[in-house]
């Protein structure tokens, strides 16, 4: 009788629930704007760019212009600020400096009354050794993988994100990792795609890949492993802004990075 009680009441309760339904209307309420700073420079000449743009309300497209009108100047080991030109809206570039392994680079942004700046250490060369394609079986799937290697050398601290393209067009997923468990190595990393069922967009025979290594300082790894935990499959976080390097009160970040590139055919 007791477990008969219990349920009644139970059952009670749900109709009187039921009897009050409505229609809730949620209200998600517009937030300042901030301004995006997307600024790097490598030591590759023609490589210094800042992107500026402004975030939007939940209830906006999300197409996001260029903002114009920026004053932006960076500079090499503290000596004498130099200048970029906006040479497409939102875009500011100067194709005359060229980053230096071991400099430290301060970027200084002005627009909308506001003023930004980070500061960004150029780390020294880690040789990108080889590319190669391995096929593994995941999930009960034959895939091709993308693996790099490159030795890391014994000093502790190095950080590293590889940015891979497949025929032309640039993988979306962020890889970043660094030396905490791989110091004074010879290293090989597997360049995993998860969460992408399209068939088209799996790697195939005859596909050319191309592969960019970026030795970058501890601050902007912060910033791209936060975002790779903000949209990582393994995300169990409430999202939030990644970590910026940016002061100020600007969202983004600003890197001072090696670049090396290798290609391959897939066989």
């Amino acid at each position: 009788m007791k477990q008969l009680f219990i349920f009644s009441s139970a059952l009670v309760m749900l109709l009187a629930f039921a009897s009050c339904e409505k229609v809730i209307d949620i209200r998600l309420n517009d937030t300042a704007k901030k301004y995006v700073v997307e600024g790097n420079i490598s030591n590759e000449a023609g490589q210094c760019t800042v992107n500026i743009t402004q975030t939007k309300d939940f209830s906006e497209n999300n197409d996001f212009p260029g903002v114009g009108g920026a004053v932006i100047t960076v500079s090499d080991n503290g000596g004498a600020p130099v200048a970029l030109a906006e040479t497409a809206r939102g875009v500011y570039t100067n194709a005359a400096i060229n980053g230096t392994p071991g400099h430290t680079y301060t970027l200084e942004v002005t627009v909308g009354g506001q003023r930004f700046s980070s500061v960004s250490m150029m780390p020294a060369v880690v040789n990108l050794d080889s590319v190669y394609i391995e096929d593994r079986v995941l999930f009960g799937d034959s895939t091709k993988i993308v693996n790099v290697t490159y030795k890391d050398p014994a000093a502790k601290g190095n950080a590293y994100r590889f940015i891979q393209y497949r025929n032309s067009v640039r993988e979306k997923t962020v890889f970043v990792t660094n030396d905490d468990f791989t110091n004074g190595n010879n290293v090989t990393n597997q360049l995993l795609i998860f969460g992408d069922d399209d068939a088209d967009k799996k790697i195939k025979s005859g596909d050319f890949i191309k592969v960019t290594m970026q030795c970058i300082d501890e601050p902007v790894y912060k910033y791209w492993f936060s975002i790779d935990g903000a949209t990582g499959e393994s995300n169990n976080a409430t999202p939030a802004n990644p970590v910026s390097n940016v002061t100020g009160g600007a969202l983004g970040y600003f890197s001072a990075h090696t670049t090396q590139t290798k290609t391959i055919v897939v066989p």
